[in-house]
């Protein structure tokens, strides 16, 4: 079972993938460590693949959170072909991490190290922080050839004052923005107002960029490699633009780089 959203702390409500789908049905009940430590009850069927549970704990609620995480375990990709260990709970992380609630870890602030964080310090890169919760809606195929026809999946943002007057000052006065990741640059354009500047907002967003887009904030990205057909795919190449894009990609197939097990898949 893979826990993706909280939905009321109080209840222990949660959504859930659950594998085999095809045997958990509603109100079933579900046993969890090896002494059956835990127990939820299947309340309703989502998505596919998708439950809602309620987990059926007493205690307090700081007790209960501390038996998911030493019941359960880091999801990391499967890809990986190993199973988790615990070192793997800060390893598969950003540096910065700091809100729980994504489901995958944002895959272009795993290049950022302590140490150049450090060495953008010294060169007088600011830098400043906002939160968006990645949910597994930006990794399914996109399977329409009208793309304005689309959907979705929202994901949970939070973009303070604080960073708002960080980013408009600095654009003000003439310098770069660089977003990290193509989450943070929808997040930004989410937000972006008649006069150019960020809004603080908490809520959520389900944007959908894809060429033709005109961008109105940032000056540059770093991102990773995308798989085909995915909405990550589309936000890079409206940014970068298509002619771009692709001839980087063909560059990297050439060559023959090691970018990514997202991008190996592909090439296979």
């Amino acid at each position: 079972m893979f826990l993706l959203r909280e939905l009321n702390p109080a209840q222990h409500l949660w959504d859930v993938l659950v594998n085999p789908a095809r045997k958990i049905r509603i109100g079933n009940k579900l046993y969890f460590g090896e002494n059956e430590e835990l127990v939820a009850e299947v309340i309703d069927n989502t998505t596919s693949r998708g439950r809602t549970l309620r987990f059926l704990y007493d205690g307090p609620y700081e007790e209960f959170k501390d038996l998911l995480f030493s019941i359960g375990e880091t999801p990391i990709p499967e890809y990986m072909e190993r199973s988790a260990m615990p070192e793997d709970a800060e390893r598969y992380q950003n540096i910065f991490a700091n809100n729980e609630g994504a489901v995958v870890v944002p895959a272009a602030g795993l290049h950022f190290s302590r140490e150049l964080i450090k060495r953008m310090e010294i060169k007088n890169i600011d830098y400043g922080f906002l939160t968006l919760h990645h949910g597994l809606g930006a990794y399914r195929d996109i399977d329409v050839e009208d793309l304005t026809k689309h959907k979705v999946d929202s994901e949970q943002m939070i973009i303070t004052q604080e960073l708002c007057d960080k980013v408009n000052t600095a654009k003000d006065n003439g310098h770069k923005i660089c977003a990290v990741g193509t989450s943070v640059l929808r997040a930004i354009e989410t937000t972006i107002s008649t006069d150019g500047h960020i809004k603080p907002r908490e809520g959520w967003t389900n944007k959908f960029i894809f060429p033709p887009y005109d961008f109105t904030l940032p000056d540059a990205l770093v991102t990773n490699f995308h798989l085909p057909f995915s909405t990550l795919l589309m936000v890079t190449t409206a940014f970068g633009g298509y002619e771009r894009i692709m001839d980087v990609y063909q560059t990297a197939i050439k060559e023959k780089y090691e970018f990514g097990a997202l991008c190996a898949m592909m090439l296979r």
